[in-house]
């Protein structure tokens, strides 16, 4: 059966100051009324149930995880012990699924992804499916055509269709990219042999545990001394004794780069991975002096901005452009456009004056 797996564990640091630790953007409502994981678990309906979904999460995260998601059981929100990136954490995901379904795929998917829409998104896990049942040992991609020489996403080069597959929209995958220069985006874009990397896969619970003991076995060795105490008494001090000293690695390094039976499905949805505010601006039509507006705002000689408040907070601006303001009730952002990676450097400034408080 298919068993939907939301990796929810992310910080979301690139959204403060409203993304907070205890309340990071997987938990926000950026483009509805409903949050973005309540969009992800949303959108697998009706192809996959609630008691076939599963969330991967940390400690902190658990409780507001459960509460926005109350129609899936709490047995199948797993808590991480500590962040170990996503190689250790979708392995933990497919001892849990195998030991109740031997026969499990999976549908890996962060929870703070914009997709439209839910039909499409339903329809081209539906073709990856078919393949991966045509081909056990297959571990598919889901890949967007790029629409832009955007720098802020990983890139998919893909080969020739898999001729065997009746979709020709499935092929082979050649390479994956990091996060390109424009220069370098701009030669993907206009090559037509890239997509950008959704973070979105398809594969066999047991073909991708048989791809960790194979490219990553020292993940795959403590997966397996875990396994041995699932659903038993100790299993929850096993988990935090031994998860720790698994290696902190991507599925993407440790598996899939290497992996020969990778192949990428082409994505008929719109996606965004909404990494930061940039995204604002591709989510919500601007104005007529490119200005992204979000709440109560008044702009005067303002251009090239995102501007984002809560309630009834009035934001007025005059003279600026290319300018980041986030109004929240405890903490305002203002940041330049252009400089938006320094962020991180202010999380951690931050930290260093003992405010963790509006962390």
């Amino acid at each position: 059966m298919l068993h939907a797996i939301i990796l929810a564990g992310g910080s979301g640091t690139r959204f403060w100051p409203q993304s907070r630790r205890e309340l990071p953007k997987q938990f926000l409502k950026l483009t509805g009324e409903k949050t973005l994981i309540q969009e992800t678990a949303g959108r697998c309906s009706p192809l996959i149930p609630p008691e076939r979904i599963w969330v991967i999460t940390n400690a902190a995260l658990a409780s507001e995880t459960a509460r926005q998601l109350p129609n899936i059981p709490s047995t199948h929100i797993l808590v991480e012990p500590c962040a170990r990136n996503t190689a250790p954490c979708i392995g933990l995901a497919a001892i849990q699924l195998l030991a109740v379904d031997p026969e499990a795929t999976m549908l890996v998917m962060p929870a703070d992804h914009v997709i439209e829409t839910a039909p499409l998104f339903q329809s081209a896990v539906k073709q990856a499916v078919e393949t991966v049942i045509q081909f056990p040992e297959t571990l598919m991609l889901l890949g967007v055509q790029p629409t832009t020489p955007a720098t802020g996403f990983g890139y998919i080069r893909r080969g020739v269709p898999v001729a065997s597959v009746e979709a020709t929209d499935v092929c082979q995958v050649i390479s994956f990219q990091e996060k390109p220069d424009r220069g370098t985006a701009l030669h993907y874009l206009e090559s037509g042999e890239y997509y950008w990397n959704s973070g979105i896969f398809v594969w066999r619970a047991q073909a991708i545990l048989d791809a960790i003991k194979k490219w990553a076995p020292e993940v795959h060795a403590i997966l397996e001394s875990l396994r041995v105490s699932l659903h038993k008494p100790l299993w929850c001090e096993r988990l935090e004794a031994e998860f720790p000293s698994m290696p902190s690695i991507s599925i993407d390094y440790a598996v899939l780069e290497k992996a020969s039976s990778v192949c990428v499905l082409k994505a008929p949805f719109l996606w965004d991975d909404v990494g930061s505010w940039h995204a604002l601006s591709r989510l919500i039509a601007s104005d007529e002096t490119a200005n992204t507006l979000d709440g109560l705002v008044c702009t005067v000689s303002t251009s090239g901005c995102i501007v984002k408040t809560t309630g009834d907070h009035l934001v007025a601006t005059v003279g600026i452009q290319d300018l980041i303001i986030v109004h929240t009730p405890t903490a305002t952002l203002v940041a330049d456009k252009r400089d938006e990676g320094s962020l991180r450097l202010l999380i951690s400034e931050l930290e260093k004056k003992g405010l963790q408080e509006y962390l």
